[in-house]
């Protein structure tokens, strides 16, 4: 089996857990050597983040009348919605052993270094 292969099947578990919230800090530290679970992990941290800069949003512009309605009551759950099947399609693809790298959110996470 190639190493690569070897990589992404032990890999495999880390990164799918990487995309439950918090528990991006599972492949982070516990398989930072693999490629693979850190690739994923990264992409669930970064998703993580955005979930909660979503829900810290929505929680200011919840107190303003009209921009209630517009930004926390429209905008704010059409996010939160995208993350959401970001998340599912992460894990999905974590599973089956592809890189997927989320649009926007993977190009933030492509840079940083752990």
């Amino acid at each position: 089996m190639p190493e690569e292969d070897k990589s992404i099947e032990e890999g495999k578990i880390f990164a799918f857990i990487g995309y439950w919230g918090l528990l991006f800090l599972v492949p982070i530290l516990a398989k930072k050597d693999n490629k693979f679970a850190l690739f994923h992990g990264k992409q669930g941290m970064v998703l993580c983040i955005a979930f909660i800069a979503d829900f810290i949003i929505m929680a200011i512009f919840g107190w303003i009348p009209v921009l209630a309605i517009i930004i926390s009551g429209i905008v704010c759950w059409l996010i939160f919605l995208v993350l959401g099947v970001f998340g599912i399609i992460g894990m999905i693809q974590a599973l089956t052993g592809k890189y997927w790298k989320m649009p926007i959110l993977g190009d933030i996470a492509e840079k940083i270094k752990i």
